[in-house]
């Protein structure tokens, strides 16, 4: 059973920047497409973007000029890079495979963008 584990969430102000990190365990990541996906307070959980196993990425309409996904199939690490963040932004982030594996969400990692 793959598992996969997000961290670099935080408290940060308006217009600032983090970078979020997904690490999987098994041999089998690099072949897989992953996606970032975001869950707010009272909403469904959101596709935010995703990157094929040779680094292409598609990012929805809401983040696309600020949010920058990339990867390392050799530490089977997927990353969120985040910019001029906004309080609409506030979400609980998770990433997965491509389609989703049910099983595989982990527990997320918050991000709060407040002053």
């Amino acid at each position: 059973q793959v598992q996969l584990v997000e961290s670099g969430g935080g408290l940060v102000q308006p217009g600032g920047s983090l970078k979020l990190s997904c690490i999987a365990s098994g041999d089998r990541f690099r072949g897989y497409a992953m996606s970032w996906y975001r869950q707010a307070p009272g909403k469904q959980r959101e596709w935010i973007g995703q990157i094929t196993p040779s680094g292409s990425t598609v990012l929805g309409s809401s983040v696309k000029d600020r949010f920058t996904i990339s990867r390392d199939n050799n530490k089977n690490a997927m990353y969120l890079e985040m910019n001029n963040l906004k309080p609409e932004d506030t979400a609980v982030y998770y990433c997965n495979f491509v389609p989703v594996k049910s099983d595989a969400w982990g527990q997320g990692t918050q991000v709060t963008v407040s002053s």
